[in-house]
C-alpha cells in the first residue's frame, strides 16, 4: 500500500510544497517541531533512507541544501538541523528543522499546525528560494 508521502507526491493529499523536481519533493510538516519544519523525500517510494539507490541517497542533501538556506533566512534560526528518524512513515525522508540550540529538535514538541500559518510559511520559504 502506498505511503502517505506517495499520496502527497501524486497530488492525492494536499501539502504545502516548497520545492520539487523529478526525483525529490520538499514540503512543510503538518506537525512541526518549530515553524518552518520541512520534510524532504525522494519521490520513489523506498521505506528506509539507507535502502535508497546511491544516486538518490547522495542527491537528497544537494536537493535539501537551498531549502535549508531558505528556511534559515525566513525563520532567523541560528542553523537548520537535519534529522533522520524513519519510523513514523514507511517512506525515506529527512527532517529540516530550524534550530537555535541542541534541544530544539525534540519530536515531543510537534503539534498540529494551523493550515493558514503553514500556507504563509510555505509562501515565505518559496520566495526565499
Amino acid at each position: 500500500m502506498p505511503s502517505i508521502f506517495s499520496a502527497i507526491v501524486a497530488g492525492e493529499i494536499p501539502a504545502h510544497r516548497i520545492r520539487e523536481d523529478d526525483d525529490y519533493l520538499a514540503f512543510l510538516d503538518i506537525r512541526p517541531i518549530r515553524p518552518g519544519h520541512t520534510l524532504v523525500i525522494p519521490k520513489r517510494e523506498v521505506d528506509e533512507l539507507f535502502d535508497l539507490p546511491d544516486e538518490l541517497l547522495s542527491g537528497i542533501l544537494g536537493f535539501a541544501k537551498p531549502v535549508a538556506a531558505a528556511i534559515k533566512e525566513v525563520t532567523g534560526a541560528a542553523r537548520v538541523g537535519l534529522a533522520v528518524v524513519g519510523i513514523e512513515v514507511p517512506h525515506a525522508h529527512v527532517h529540516l528543522v530550524p534550530v537555535d540550540g541542541v534541544f530544539d529538535i525534540d519530536f515531543h514538541r510537534a503539534r498540529e499546525a494551523d493550515q493558514g500559518e503553514l500556507a504563509a510559511m510555505a509562501d515565505r520559504i518559496r520566495a526565499a528560494l
